[in-house]
């Protein structure tokens, strides 16, 4: 697809960006909703924030898009039938503008078939058209554990209990290349109290029944932390990706109750772009995510210092995560400022961080 830009525009701006310029100099023909010091937001479809983007501009693409459900939501889900359609739309344009060592980490969850107790497999379609179709690399499976989701369908958990809770969803680590950027000593887990004692006690070397040599130096701890899996979890570091997303009390949730706005639905954690941001990408690298929701992605990218490029469709949701920026300058576009509603509810009250 093209860029928008030709060839010699297109090298001009990824040179001017790389120099430590913003971001949105990358999209010249679309104004964002807002900016901060390192990123911007775009009110738009996605598809038209990509198709202006040069060429391997970005470093990391992560985002959680809708899911396909067998049921509607009120931010918007695309039926089963037409996800993968439609998703590859915007997968085209993201293997395009990703660096050649760049990374497209997408966050996606399972759903049931309609009026059975049996799981829809669309996801897994998806995973094979985005490596098949598209061209993407599977660098590596992870599984956010979220303790906070709800047990459903309740026909199936809670009335009949014949299924379980189900609590794990699928981010899944694509990359452009077969070697993709990442330092895994950016996320280093504390050592576990198992390991502390094998350090202090010490180790011989043997063989385990799987075939596994354990060496003398197994329990030596100067690394400076454990290797984390890739099960996400916020609370146990030791095993697993575990990150609640029904936060109540963060300064975004009161800031929306306080203001009346609508607070995003499906929300994921900080802790999840924090890792991936952290283990992919480097200082005043550039992180894109086309299904911004709240911008968590883009509020995390700002505080370890990376650039960022945000889009959503929905103006309140948008409006709403300047709220996420606290203590930052967030600059309204006059455009957005026009539009009133619902920036008469964030203006009042954010004047000391928002102009």
């Amino acid at each position: 697809m093209s860029t928008g830009l030709d060839a010699t525009s297109s090298t001009q701006f990824a040179l001017h960006f790389a120099t430590g310029s913003h971001p949105q100099l990358l999209v010249p023909t679309l104004t964002p909703y807002y900016t901060t010091a390192s990123g911007a937001a775009y009110l738009q479809d996605a598809r038209q924030v990509l198709a202006r983007i040069p060429d391997g501009s970005v470093n990391l693409v992560l985002t959680s898009p809708p899911y396909a459900l067998h049921f509607k939501k009120e931010y918007g889900n695309v039926d089963k039938d037409d996800y993968i359609a439609w998703f590859l739309t915007f997968a085209r344009d993201i293997l395009r503008v990703l660096a050649d060592d760049g990374s497209f980490v997408l966050n996606i969850g399972g759903s049931y078939n309609k009026g059975t107790p049996t799981r829809s497999i669309y996801h897994y379609k998806l995973l094979v058209a985005l490596v098949e179709e598209i061209g993407f690399h599977l660098a590596q499976e992870c599984f956010w554990y979220n303790p906070a989701k709800m047990p459903m369908p309740a026909e199936w958990v809670t009335v009949r209990r014949i299924r379980v809770r189900d609590s794990v969803e699928f981010v899944w680590w694509f990359s452009k290349t077969p070697w993709p950027k990442a330092n895994n000593r950016a996320v280093l887990r504390s050592y576990s109290k198992d390991m502390i004692r094998l350090n202090e006690r010490g180790i011989r070397a043997t063989t385990r029944p799987s075939g596994h040599a354990i060496r003398a130096s197994f329990d030596q701890v100067s690394a400076g932390g454990s290797i984390p899996s890739n099960v996400l979890e916020e609370d146990v570091p030791t095993d697993m990706l575990k990150m609640g997303n029904n936060a109540a009390n963060d300064h975004y949730t009161q800031r929306c109750k306080e203001a009346g706005l609508k607070i995003h639905p499906a929300r994921f954690p900080a802790t999840l772009p924090d890792f991936f941001i952290k283990l992919l990408t480097e200082t005043s690298d550039l992180v894109l995510d086309p299904f911004a929701g709240s911008n968590t992605t883009g509020a995390v990218a700002e505080g370890l210092h990376r650039h960022w490029l945000a889009c959503e469709t929905d103006e309140t949701y948008l409006a709403a995560s300047t709220f996420r920026f606290a203590g930052s300058e967030v600059q309204l576009s006059d455009d957005a400022i026009r539009r009133d509603a619902p920036l008469q509810a964030v203006r009042p009250t954010d004047r000391a961080t928002t102009r």
